[in-house]
């Protein structure tokens, strides 16, 4: 991408945020919707859902946009459209896990076994153990990042550390999570 697709990028990214007018970002959502299309379909393998993912991307953007601090809008976009992605599968994942228990626990006439109940509740008590041990800093970029499910750019917002301290942040609380967990089996 040159720079002068960059600067009329942000250009264009100005005008929307100043007037939030929906046609201002379908311009400069039109530049990149294939490349939306592109990783949607990547995550999904379905026509129809990438297509969908598309729209409800643009419906994001819509609500986003206007209260976010944008530097690349390819980057963030892409982060964006990866997010939204793996949300959709996450909750796909949940309803198929959910009727599968429910045909299972219908179809079955043993008790269901607590020893996988214990023991994820055992692991997420060790989990928010190990999260009150991360410096205060690494604590709240895990927790807004991963609990609470925000980008990188709503940690920075929310926090005020610059985006690259936010990752730093997430990379090396993450991994002292890791250590943690491991030392405590």
């Amino acid at each position: 991408m040159t720079n002068s697709t960059t600067d009329s990028d942000h250009f264009i990214l100005q005008q929307y945020q100043q007037h939030v007018d929906i046609a201002v970002l379908g311009r400069l959502y039109q530049r990149y919707m294939h490349l939306v299309y592109g990783v949607a379909l990547q995550y999904f393998k379905n026509k129809e859902e990438a297509q969908d993912a598309v729209h409800n991307i643009f419906e994001e953007l819509v609500v986003k946009l206007p209260g976010h601090e944008v530097d690349n809008f390819k980057s963030w976009l892409y982060v964006l459209t990866r997010n939204h992605c793996l949300m959709q599968l996450r909750r796909q994942k949940t309803k198929g896990q959910s009727s599968e228990l429910s045909e299972a626990v219908m179809e079955s006439s043993e008790d269901l076994h607590h020893d996988d109940e214990t023991r994820l509740e055992e692991n997420l008590v060790k989990l928010e153990s190990c999260i009150d041990k991360l410096k205060e800093e690494q604590q709240t970029c895990v927790r807004l990042f991963f609990l609470e499910r925000k980008c990188y750019q709503e940690v920075e917002l929310k926090t005020g550390f610059g985006i690259k301290k936010v990752k730093s942040y997430i990379q090396n609380g993450k991994r002292n999570l890791k250590l943690c967990m491991e030392e405590s089996e």
